[in-house]
């Protein structure tokens, strides 16, 4: 059974993204505590699977309405 939250290391190796990609989409505000990450009682990060999955879901589907009102 898959983890649904990993530390960003974990992450990274099973998405491809970069350890600085993940702290940017923190930092500026893209993921949400609470929805796409969490923090551990010992305050590092996790991500949230599910919340990530939801999120990408959500951008797919937002290209494919702009391609489709284009």
């Amino acid at each position: 059974m898959a983890a649904r939250f990993v530390r960003i290391v974990k992450f990274c190796a099973e998405t491809g993204y970069s350890d600085r990609a993940v702290e940017t989409k923190i930092h500026r505000g893209v993921w949400i505590e609470g929805k796409e990450y969490v923090r551990a009682p010992d305050n590092n990060i996790l991500i949230d699977m599910e919340g990530y999955n939801q999120w990408a879901a959500k951008q797919r589907q937002e290209v494919l309405d702009r391609e489709a009102t284009a």
